[in-house]
């Protein structure tokens, strides 16, 4: 997805300013931050939200909406101004983009329209140099059953990446019944995804994070209910405009799953730009993976979003190899992470992060060589357990972990 631009709506006109909000509610890439009806309170509304685009109705005084333009262009130059009107005169528009708007759209608005000017401004305001900065990317943990270490793998992944400089992360917890990324962090927080998804509509940035717990490494923390009540309230579609405002809020989002892959889980799924699907080397696992596969290509674009990590690799009840576990699921392995049991039982009583806890241990340096690779910061590729090239055949491999007798669809 874009950029998410946050936007502040001044008009006084009910209706028109009712029907301004449907349409910008209806586009991904904003995030509405405040409304207002008065055009005197409007500069202050803008320096308390700070949103990236005023929108300024002026049909309802032209000469007062001019005023006010001039008065957020002298007051607040980072806010962009985008002026929609009924009117069509040449010299209001003239006056318009004198007094310091960006755009001037005529209503009735078209979608096309407004979403064409809103990028113009995008553009305008934060460069290709800044853009960045200025998206936000979705990572989605998924396991291929419980207890692969999907939550482990989140929550280092989301610490790696706060470490960094110029990045701010946050972690949601999506195991609404029994998540405990609060517990491998250590933390006890003082909200919940129940109390952000409730109070969604109030949220600005700021209370944003103020409901998050803040971690020592900087990830952000929004923990799954205390409830079990409280899962009830959280959807599809709540889900989607949580995801949006973390998206505003964040350059990165970590999102750990829940094993069921429900409604919830799939929305935030879809929301992903990449999803990373923990599995081991065993059968049950590597079936489980085939048939999520199978059941992604059901989602338009969503499978291709998919790259399979093996954990605990190097185990030593672990029959199958690498190469067989590529015949068998049908792809390559995105990355591998080596057993390390000691480690991992010590960061998870302990509550710190693998680099915190073991800095030059073997799993925190394939765990940093994946927040690498999926930060697009190394070039380097998983090397082949056999140093070549490995041949997929899926005829002979994936569908054999399918019970005989079903009707399988080939990729």
């Amino acid at each position: 997805m874009p950029n998410v631009l946050r936007l502040a709506v001044v008009d006084p006109n009910d209706k028109t300013r009712e029907d301004l909000k449907a349409m910008l509610l209806g586009l991904d890439v904003v995030w509405l931050e405040a409304e207002c009806s008065r055009y005197e309170f409007f500069p202050d509304v803008v320096t308390q939200t700070h949103p990236d685009i005023g929108v300024v109705s002026l049909d309802s005084d032209p000469e007062r909406g001019i005023e006010l333009l001039n008065t957020i262009r002298s007051t607040t130059p980072d806010c962009a101004l985008l002026v929609v009107s009924s009117s069509t005169s040449g010299q209001l528009i003239l006056q318009s983009m004198r007094a310091g708007a960006k755009e001037f759209l005529t209503l009735p608005l078209s979608g096309g329209d407004l979403s064409a000017a809103l990028h113009r401004i995008g553009e305008q305001k934060f460069g290709a140099s800044d853009s960045r900065n200025r998206n936000c990317e979705v990572i989605v943990v998924a396991g291929a059953t419980g207890g692969v270490g999907a939550t482990s793998v989140a929550v280092n992944m989301g610490c790696m990446l706060a470490s960094r400089e110029g990045n701010s992360v946050a972690l949601m917890d999506l195991d609404l019944a029994v998540g405990d990324a609060d517990v491998f962090l250590d933390s006890i927080p003082d909200y919940t995804l129940a109390d952000v998804t409730q109070n969604i509509a109030r949220l600005d940035f700021t209370l944003l994070k103020r409901s998050l717990t803040k971690h020592s490494s900087g990830l952000y923390l929004l923990p799954r209910p205390v409830e079990l009540q409280d899962m009830s309230i959280i959807n599809g579609d709540s889900i989607e405009k949580v995801i949006t405002l973390l998206k505003a809020s964040f350059t990165h989002l970590v999102i750990d799953l829940s094993k069921t892959y429900s409604e919830v889980d799939m929305a935030a799924m879809q929301m992903a730009a990449k999803i990373i699907l923990v599995t081991q080397l065993d059968v049950p696992c590597l079936r489980n993976v085939v048939r999520l596969l199978l059941s992604f290509e059901q989602y338009e674009g969503l499978k291709e979003k998919v790259h399979v990590v093996v954990n605990r690799a190097g185990l030593e009840s672990g029959p199958i190899s690498i190469r067989k576990a590529r015949e068998t699921i049908g792809c390559d392995i995105y990355a591998q992470l080596p057993n390390d049991y000691r480690t991992m039982v010590e960061v998870r009583n302990n509550g710190v992060p693998l680099f915190e806890q073991d800095p030059k241990a073997a799993i925190t340096l394939a765990m940093l060589g994946l927040v690498e690779r999926l930060s697009g910061s190394s070039k380097e590729t998983q090397e082949e357990e056999s140093g070549e090239a490995v041949a997929v055949n899926e005829s002979s491999g994936w569908l054999n972990f399918w019970p005989r007798g079903g009707k399988q669809k080939k990729s």
